[in-house]
C-alpha cells in the first residue's frame, strides 16, 4: 500500500477494493463526527457526495467553526480517493489539535478559505498559463519562476503582476502542498 503526504502528514493511501458509494457516506460521516469532537453541529458541514465515485473529480468539506468558514479539498485522483483524503486530513489535523501540537488558532489558519476558493484557484491557474484542472505541483512552479523572473521589478517588470503572480503561486502551493 501506497503512503500519502498531505499537509506535513503521512498515512495509508485509499484501499480501491473499499470503492463504494456507501464507504463514500461513510468518509462523510467520520468527518461530521470527527467536527463534532469540536462543538461543529453536523447541519454546519457541507460535504457534497458524487454520484460516480471513480470520477476524477476534487472532494471537499467546509464548515462553521468559532465563527470562521473553513474548507478543506482534495484533487488527486478519483472522488472516493479525494473524499479518503479529506477525511484523513481533517482527523489527523483534530488529533493534532486535541493533543495540544497545534493551537485552536493554527487549526482555524490551516483551513481557512474564502468561500470563492475555487474561482480563484481557476484564476491563479489560468494567471500561470497552466490548465485549469491541473495539480502538476512541478509545472506549477516552473510556470510560476518563468513568469516571476520575467514580471520582476527589479528587471523592469510591472510590480502589480509581480504581486498576482506571487499570490497565485502561494494560493496554489497551499492547495496542492
Amino acid at each position: 500500500m501506497n503512503i500519502i503526504k498531505v499537509r506535513g502528514h503521512e498515512f495509508n493511501s485509499f484501499n480501491m477494493k473499499d470503492s463504494s458509494s456507501r464507504k463514500a457516506i461513510q468518509l462523510k460521516n467520520n468527518i461530521e463526527n470527527n467536527l463534532k469532537k469540536i462543538g461543529v453541529n453536523k447541519e454546519s458541514v457541507n460535504i457534497n457526495i458524487e454520484n460516480f465515485i471513480l470520477k476524477k473529480v476534487q472532494a471537499s468539506a467546509s464548515w462553521y467553526y468559532d465563527g470562521q468558514y473553513l474548507y478543506y479539498s482534495y484533487n488527486k485522483g478519483s472522488f472516493i480517493e479525494n473524499l479518503y483524503t479529506v477525511s484523513k486530513v481533517i482527523e489527523l489535523e483534530l488529533e493534532s489539535l486535541e493533543k495540544g501540537e497545534i493551537s485552536n488558532d493554527d487549526f482555524i489558519r490551516d483551513f481557512t478559505e474564502d468561500k470563492d476558493i475555487e474561482l480563484k484557484r481557476k484564476e491563479a491557474r489560468e494567471l500561470l498559463g497552466i490548465e485549469e484542472n491541473s495539480n502538476d505541483w512541478e509545472l506549477i512552479h516552473e510556470k510560476y519562476k518563468k513568469l516571476a523572473k520575467e514580471h520582476h521589478p527589479d528587471l523592469g517588470g510591472d510590480l502589480e503582476k509581480f504581486k498576482e503572480i506571487n499570490n497565485a503561486h502561494k494560493m496554489l502551493k497551499r492547495e496542492l502542498l
